[in-house]
């Protein structure tokens, strides 16, 4: 069954992963304890040869091919490996997922173009509906052990009520040496069909509708026996598994607590070694780490096995039944009246809240970030004025930001694309900016925007 810890990380508090440390099942530790248990007794062997079996010339060759193997394991691009590899996995096990199919949106067409409350109207969308239901069993069957395990043989898929003892000899007559689990969706389209000419789909709107739902369902059937049938390539998982369990090997001889070096005669200070702590911690989390990502990837890359966080699809066929058939059959036409909602009569609906919510009702409401923006109490700031046309050669404009730090007579250092490179003049000073309004009339000098630009002087150009 799936490990859900949803509800424990709703809400981000100190410490919220801690508790999920402590469990079990679908934990790493169940994955991984039989290879790290392995690695500690390989390590521990190794040490207890080197401390004590070997002797004094013996350990120096050992510290000299420890030295290379240590070394050698940093060359091993394990992270980049790794990393590419579980990205692609994890990428394609929520793929696999979204290509399970569903007949919600195929169950609601069916309820609303079908119609008919006789006997023969609710056969037809039994009918129709258990066909659809039919194809993702028999397509669950070739990629599911655990519905295969639930239907081992045809006769229980019989028994199971999706297929009748009549569907079952039409459906072994038909020769092929492919997977058949496209077979009903051809029978619902036939159906359909027949539907269509009695009557009961009234429209060819209707029957088009029906029928290009069924092949979004047949074509999610299809990716599903698709991504069984192709896998992540070999070469790629074999070159990960091996970049892995190399990286360990050399780890082990590598990582050993060696005697230091023993000073020569030139140098009588003996060379300083590793502190000898008996336990490779960091080598052992190395190996939890490293190890247990290739678990992660091991575990996910085929979810429709029986692993702890594998898909269920045995509820989920289950699921898919019931609420199918509830919904083209029982709620059919099954309406309750139509009344009047609460708030009829209010120009704004506003729900209550619980004493436990109530709080949220003075947090920002969706009016965008800048609502609450401070705005400059000048009125002058907030007038309407007309931008002036571009010329050829537009005079400089001064910013009032500018004017404040450079002066009133000081040009703006603003540079045209036209005029970058040219020879420039005598600095022009810009007059004062002038307001018009819609007659044409001159305000206050205070209230300028316009600039009469003065001529330039053409002598003193070169």
């Amino acid at each position: 069954m799936t490990v859900s810890y949803t509800l424990k990380v709703a809400e981000a508090r100190f410490g919220g992963f801690s508790g999920l440390l402590l469990r079990w099942r679908g934990s790493i530790y169940k994955l991984l304890y039989k290879e790290f248990l392995l690695f500690i007794v390989l390590y521990a062997l190794l040490s207890i040869t080197y401390r004590l079996l070997l002797t004094q010339e013996q350990r120096h060759v050992y510290a000299l091919v420890a030295q290379y193997c240590n070394r050698s394991a940093d060359l091993i691009p394990l992270s980049f490996v790794l990393g590419f590899y579980v990205t692609l996995v994890v990428n394609r096990w929520w793929a696999q997922y979204t290509s399970i199919p569903l007949p919600d949106q195929l169950m609601c067409v069916i309820s609303a173009s079908v119609h008919g409350v006789d006997q023969r109207g609710r056969l037809l969308r039994r009918t129709l509906i258990r066909y659809a239901n039919l194809a993702s069993v028999l397509v669950l069957r070739s990629v599911s052990t655990r519905v295969l395990k639930r239907f081992p043989t045809m006769d229980h898929v019989v028994d199971a009520g999706f297929m009748s003892q009549e569907e079952r000899r039409k459906f072994e007559s038909l020769k092929s040496d492919f997977n058949k689990y496209w077979v009903p969706c051809v029978w619902f389209t036939n159906l359909a069909a027949q539907a269509r000419r009695d009557g009961r789909i009234r429209d060819d709107i209707s029957l088009c509708l029906l029928l290009e739902e069924l092949n979004k369902y047949r074509a999610k059937c299809s990716l599903l026996f698709h991504y069984d049938w192709i896998s992540i390539p070999l070469v790629y998982t074999q070159v990960v598994t091996i970049a892995v369990y190399s990286f360990f090997a050399l780890s082990l001889v590598g990582r050993q607590f060696v005697e230091p070096e023993k000073g020569t005669a030139q140098e009588p200070v003996p060379v300083l070694g590793d502190l000898d702590m008996y336990v490779p911690l960091t080598t052992l989390l190395q190996f939890f780490f490293y190890a247990g990502w290739l678990k992660v990837a091991e575990q996910i890359i085929n979810p429709f096995g029986e692993d702890d966080d594998d898909f269920e699809t045995n509820q989920l066929i289950d699921r898919n039944l019931q609420v199918s058939l509830l919904s083209v059959d029982d709620m059919y036409q099954n309406l309750p009246p139509a009344e009047k909602d609460p708030y009829w009569g209010e120009g704004l609906a506003q729900p209550p809240y619980t004493v436990a919510t109530a709080a949220e009702t003075l947090r920002p409401s969706f009016l965008g970030s800048t609502f609450n923006l401070r705005m400059s109490d000048d009125p002058e700031q907030n007038l309407q004025v007309e931008a002036s046309p571009r010329s050829a050669r537009s005079p400089s404009v001064q910013t009032p930001l500018l004017s404040r730090f450079l002066g009133t007579g000081v040009p703006s250092p603003a540079i045209s694309l036209r005029t970058f490179g040219r020879p420039r003049g005598a600095p022009r000073t810009p007059h004062l900016l002038r307001f018009q309004d819609a007659e044409g009339a001159e305000p206050e000098a205070g209230d300028c925007i316009e600039e009469a630009v003065e001529p330039v002087d053409k002598a003193s150009e070169p």
